[in-house]
């Protein structure tokens, strides 16, 4: 079995590893998160300011990135989904990662404070500290680091609006809401479908205690109707037109859909043992489903903003 012992023997880590440190999918997401938070906050364009944001925080995910692979190398190491990374393999020695993970967010921090303003360094600081400090440690011990996580994700659009307007309006915090309640369909789809290796490490995960499904998917599907109406609200509150509020509602009733058939999966056509199980599907369904509704339901938002606002 595979241990963090090997270092010794293993080949000289590459750029790609410590690239895959970083995480660059996951770490996109909340740069594009963030440049949401931006640009539908409509600040004059101040080029300086733009790409300083950019580049801060790539930094800082990037670095949040490097030092939850470093707290979790052990657990890591023990699933096979992450069997592979770049620390429990020994390509990267986990004090590389903690240095290159500590050091990225210091300059993002510094990039930010310097080029934008305070109150976006200190919500870049609050996502750093609530993802490395709170949820990656709650993973361990909590039922409840699923929904710890999703507040700490949610950070990056409050980022970007404190560096448009060094405040937040209440449709920052609207978009804060969208993110919370939008990743615990989709992690909770995730932990579903990895179930297993979570099990195997003991997190104390509401997927893993759920022995049935039933309470994953019904959390799953309150989260989605409470998505569905923070969703609504910009155009409640005349900060979005009818046109937003049409995508959001018809986007949004479509997920809705998919979380109700995660707790009431088609049964009519069992499964042979080699396949997954209708559950598995639906939860699949659901992940795919949430990628698609983030990207339309934001770039509704923002194309509504910038043409009648």
């Amino acid at each position: 079995m595979t241990t963090l012992n090997n270092a010794a023997s293993a080949p000289r880590a590459t750029l790609g590893d410590y690239l895959a440190l970083t995480k660059p999918r996951l770490s996109l997401m909340s740069v594009l998160t963030t440049l949401i938070g931006y640009v539908v906050a409509r600040p004059p364009w101040i080029p300086l300011e733009f790409f300083s944001l950019i580049i801060g925080t790539c930094l800082a995910a990037a670095g949040v990135a490097a030092l939850n692979q470093w707290l979790e190398a052990d657990t890591d190491a023990r699933m096979r989904r992450t069997a592979a990374r770049p620390i429990p393999t020994g390509k990267v020695a986990p004090g590389s990662a903690f240095v290159l993970g500590a050091g990225l967010c210091t300059a993002a921090l510094a990039i930010l404070f310097v080029n934008i303003n305070g109150m976006a360094a200190i919500f870049t600081l609050l996502t750093i500290a609530s993802y490395v400090g709170w949820y990656t440690p709650a993973k361990r011990r909590s039922r409840w680091s699923t929904e710890i996580g999703a507040i700490a994700g949610a950070f990056p659009p409050l980022i970007g609006w404190a560096a448009a307007e060094a405040g937040i309006s209440p449709l920052g915090w609207i978009l804060f809401a969208i993110l919370v309640f939008w990743q615990i369909p989709h992690f909770m789809a995730i932990a579903w479908l990895y179930r297993r290796d979570y099990s195997a490490v003991e997190f104390p995960m509401l997927a893993v205690r759920d022995e049935s499904g039933n309470w994953t998917a019904a959390w799953s599907l309150v989260n989605a109707v409470l998505l569905l109406v923070v969703s609504l609200l910009p155009w409640k509150l005349g900060l979005a037109s009818g046109y937003y509020s049409l995508v959001a509602a018809l986007s949004g009733l479509w997920f809705l859909w998919r979380a109700f058939r995660f707790l009431r999966p088609p049964t009519d056509t069992p499964p042979n043992s080699s396949e997954a199980s209708p559950r598995e599907k639906a939860a699949r369904d659901l992940f795919v489903a949430s990628l698609l509704y983030l990207p339309i339901t934001l770039m509704a938002l923002l194309a509504d903003r910038i043409v009648y606002f």
